[in-house]
This record gives structure tokens, sequence and C-alpha cells, in this order.
């Protein structure tokens, strides 16, 4: 097998970050023979597993390739933790030189510090990530509502992630908690697999039994289309979830409607220009006289076209709400919004934080959600 260049200097850089954490901690760590044998060891096999976890994705031999997954999985939360906690340990010690004094113990006691924050953000992370996600309720006010749509509900899943970590088990227990909530709509925001369809059918399967009274409706996320966009369209349609790819469902409550649009993901053209995602094109035909237009969007960033086209909501995820700090504090480099309820001129942008976890299984700082949105009439 050819191994690209690419690979080769990622490889080589998560060598020398892995050298640069053991240089930095354990000499201050004070350790035993055994205990510098453990972290070693420990960092050796943090640096050969992350790689194998991300290669394991097209192994045939699945049950092998998802534990790998897992220690990798596990490895690359604790490497994030670790990593970041001794760069700012070392800015610190940096800032500590210019003191008059310093205790001899500093390096020793910052250094335990390190290790505990790390391994300790990484096991709440875990529990976090591995629970099933809570209920967020979310109040959008919308002008001249009309009374038949006081109320009207939906239910947004988005980034669940089924893959080498998140399985049939995960997936039942999402669904269970989204038919608890008997919404009007249950909406997916894309992101849902890490995988082809011959590997994750079955533990997709649960999603066939969301029940909603308008409906169940899915768009793409950057996801499906590193998994086989069309295939995972085919296969959700048989499932009984309707794909919303650039166009939209007329809902009528009584005497009032709902438009429900739903486009490709962001940067779908990358993969299939006629993929292109567009919230215009997605309202093509829709009646001029409706009380509420709702787009679907993985990302938020589709929010100034889904303004400019006229919808009165927009419900994406994409972000995870940046999973654990301090990836949060990057998403605004690529997102308009992070996490949350926002306000682009007339719209209203809900970012769900995600339902499951992608990588590690580590949430810390960003729960996982399952979003309850009501539409209830502007005070």
């Amino acid at each position: 097998m050819r191994v690209s260049r690419s690979f080769l200097m990622a490889a080589a850089l998560l060598v020398l970050l892995h050298f640069y954490i053991g240089s930095r901690l354990l000499p201050d760590l004070a350790l035993s023979a055994l205990g510098w044998t453990i972290g070693v060891a420990v960092l050796a096999a943090s640096c050969l597993l992350m790689p194998l976890s991300m290669m394991t994705r097209s192994s045939r031999r699945q049950p092998l390739a998802d534990r790998i997954a897992w220690a990798g999985m596990i490895m690359m939360g604790l490497f994030s933790s670790l990593l970041v906690l001794t760069l700012l340990r070392d800015i610190v010690l940096l800032a500590a030189l210019a003191l008059p004094s310093q205790s001899s113990a500093v390096p020793h006691a910052s250094a335990i510090a390190v290790v505990v924050m790390a391994l300790s953000a990484t096991l709440i992370g875990f529990i976090n990530a591995r629970r099933r996600a809570r209920v967020v309720e979310v109040d959008i006010p919308i002008t001249d509502l009309p009374p038949d749509l006081q109320g009207f509900s939906i239910v947004q899943i988005s980034d669940v992630h089924v893959g080498p970590t998140i399985k049939r088990g995960y997936v039942d227990a999402i669904v269970s908690a989204a038919n608890d909530l008997d919404a009007d709509v249950i909406a997916i925001t894309g992101d849902l697999v890490d995988g082809s369809v011959s590997q994750l059918a079955e533990d997709v399967r649960p999603l066939a039994d969301l029940t909603a009274r308008h409906g169940v409706y899915f768009v793409t996320g950057n996801h499906e289309y590193y998994s086989d966009a069309p295939a995972w369209t085919r296969e959700l349609r048989r499932l009984g979830l309707r794909v919303l790819s650039n166009e939209h469902v007329v809902l009528r409550k009584r005497n009032s409607a709902v438009v429900v649009a739903g486009v490709t993901d962001f940067g779908a053209h990358h993969f299939d220009p006629q993929q292109r995602s567009d919230p215009a094109v997605a309202l093509n035909g829709a009646p001029t006289q409706v009380d509420v237009k709702i787009l679907l969007a993985h990302q938020p960033r589709s929010a100034s076209a889904a303004a400019a086209a006229g919808f009165d909501l927009q419900l994406s995820g994409h972000t995870h709400g940046g999973q654990f700090w301090p990836w949060n504090l990057f998403v605004p480099l690529q997102q308009p919004f992070t996490a949350g309820l926002h306000r682009l001129n007339q719209l209203w942008v809900y970012v769900s934080r995600g339902t499951g976890y992608w990588g590690p299984p580590k949430r810390f700082g960003a729960p996982s959600e399952i979003t309850r949105i009501r539409l209830v009439a502007q005070n």
C-alpha cells in the first residue's frame, strides 16, 4: 500500500507532539522507573492508536476495527487535553520566571495538575458523551403566528455520527426519547453516519420507528458525502424518512400552512456539482401564502442565503457546540454561530450542539441534546 506524503507528514507531527508532551511532563513528575515505563507506554500507544483508528473505517474485520477505533478515539480525547494543558502550563511557567522568587515545587505540582485535569476531563467527557442526550426546550417567537400553529413542535436530532463507537443501542435510545416528545415534525439535520450503508444499516434501522404527526425529515451533512450520500439517501428513504434535497413540503394544520424545506450540505457541490446547496431553490413552487417557512440546513453558514430567501427559522447542527474545550473557541472561524438561538435580520437560527459526537467519545462544556422547538406567537 502506497503511503501518501501528507500522511507521513501528519504522522511525523503527531510523533513530535507526543514527544513534546512527554519531555515536558515526565521529567517533572518525579516518576519511578515503573512510572516512566507506564508514561512512555501510554504516549506510544496514543501515537500508534490514533492514526490506526482513522484507518479502520474501510476494514472488513469490523469488530476488530471498532475496538481499535474505540481505543484510538479515547486516546485522541486524552491527547487533546494533555496537549492543550501542557501548552498552557508552559506559558504559566514562562511567565513565572519573571517573578522574584519561584518555588522549586511549581514544576512538579503543575505537571501533576496537568495529568489529573486531562484524565478528569477525559473521564467526565466520556460519561457526558455516552449518556443519552438531554431534551432541550426552545420557544421560537413568530410574528402573526395563527392560533392553529401555536405550540407547533419540531424535534431536532443532529450530528449523531453513527459509526465505530455509536451503534444501534445508542440510536434506539434517541428514537425512544424523540417519540416520547409527541412532535408535529421530526427533523434530522445531517451528519447521521460515519461509514457505509453495508457497515451501518443495522445500526441506523431504528430510525424507521420515528413517528411524528407530519412526518420525519432528513437533510445531508458533510459526513454523508464522505460516506456515499446517494446510497444513504436511498437507505433512509427505504426506512420511511423524507430526504429533502433543495426541496420542500407544505404541511397544513386546519386553516394554516407551514413550509418545511431542506438543503443539501453547504459544501455538497465539492462532491457533486448538481448537489449545490441553495435555500432559494428549495422554495421553488412553494405557495406564496404560508404562515411559517422553516429551513433544515446542516451548517449554520447557510443562514445568510436563508434570510435572503425569506425563511423565518433555520435549524442547523454541524458545530457540536465545539464538543469540548477549547475547540468551541475555534468554531467562529468557520461558522457564524456556535450553538443555541440567534437572530439574523428577520431569520431565527437555532444551532444544535448535536445528539451524538464525532471522534473522541468526549463532551466537556458542550452537552449533547435532543431539541424540542415550539413555535409561539410573538408578544
